[in-house]
């Protein structure tokens, strides 16, 4: 009786969940029904979630450049290399990698993810990343392809290619796996701190893979249909999986590499599909790692309460606290490490 009460009283929460950029066909029933995808639920959503971004992207259009536009356009993702002078950066990255913060950890298979976050402390000691965060460039490629003026979340993040010593095999982590973050676009960035090699794994991207093409169309109702028994912890909700052969079919190329010196920014549309690489090698990757993900559906580009001053910087760790207090409610927490460096081992 109990539990048929609790179901009646999240069907409000579910039907609303359908407006915003939930995803998880194993949490909602309604997004995970079979009848109503195959009646074109999942198709809705995609289209009318894809064509609001249009919108927002061309209302931030005058803020990049024509040349960063029609590259992204055209691969999903930008490449700024030289992003600061050769002395800017390396006084930014002293600053940041010299010194132990506040961090979380995650392990996935054999492979550590270590996050800090860019708080008002590390603004204030770094100044030149306080700089390179406001300026022109740097928030017209963020926002645009974010399709979004919300302040995005900005943490430094290490990726360790081992665990206890042991040398990280490909298939013990779920992030070397082609997927695509969601149904619809949201913004990923990297300003890679160290310089990344074929053997260390370096992020991949499917060129063009951030558009709605028909055959993508096709392929995103196909996984719907097989939700969510028929799909992998991490597809079911809402992380949908490709394997590289299948790729050719949607008209998509292999994925590309980026294996580039320090001081390189990646910003891409992680509605496109990408992966970590396979490390052949132990190895410490750090880089100052953006997301923004906003509502899909929202025809504006800003009103974001988490992005007034004051706030934005702040919302990292008062998130973390909230998933160490609530941890069913809000998440998993990461793990709390202490302080530590960001290259520590």
């Amino acid at each position: 009786m109990a539990a048929s009460l609790l179901t009646l009283l999240r069907w409000p929460l579910w039907v609303a969940e359908l407006a915003t950029g939930a995803k998880s066909f194993v949490d909602n029933p309604l997004i995970g029904s079979r009848r109503l995808n195959a009646m074109g639920l999942h198709r809705l959503r995609l289209r009318a979630a894809h064509a609001m971004t249009a919108w927002r992207r061309r209302l931030l259009a005058n803020g990049i450049s024509r040349e960063d536009r029609e590259t992204f356009q055209r691969q999903g993702f930008v490449e700024w290399r030289g992003v600061l002078s050769p002395e800017a950066f390396e006084r930014m990255r002293a600053g940041i990698m010299e010194r132990a913060w506040p961090a979380r950890e995650l392990v996935q298979g054999n492979a550590f993810t270590r996050r800090i976050a860019v708080d008002p402390e590390m603004l204030r000691a770094v100044p030149e990343l306080k700089s390179l965060l406001r300026s022109r460039r740097w928030r017209g490629l963020i926002r645009y392809v974010a399709a979004s003026r919300a302040e995005p979340h900005y943490y430094i993040q290490t990726i360790l290619t081992y665990r206890d010593g042991i040398e990280v095999l490909g298939d013990h982590d779920p992030q070397t796996a082609i997927h695509a973050d969601a149904f619809h676009p949201s913004m990923k960035a990297w300003l890679f701190l160290t310089d990344v090699s074929q053997e260390d794994g370096p992020l991949t991207y499917v060129p063009g893979s951030h558009r709605l093409s028909a055959q993508r169309l096709a392929w995103e109702q196909a996984q719907a249909m097989q939700a969510p028994e028929g799909l992998s912890n991490l597809a079911a909700r809402g992380s949908l999986r490709i394997e590289r052969e299948k790729l050719e079919s949607l008209g998509l190329p292999q994925p590309h590499g980026f294996v580039v010196p320090a001081n390189t920014l990646i910003v891409a549309d992680t509605f496109g599909f990408h992966a970590r690489g396979v490390s052949l090698r132990p190895s410490i990757r750090v880089e100052l790692w953006a997301y923004s993900r906003r509502n899909p559906f929202l025809p504006w580009t800003g009103l974001h309460p988490g992005s007034l001053p004051g706030i934005a910087p702040r919302r990292i760790h008062w998130l973390w606290r909230l998933q160490d207090r609530f941890p069913r409610l809000m998440g998993k927490p990461i793990t709390p490490v202490g302080t530590t460096r960001p290259d520590a081992p």
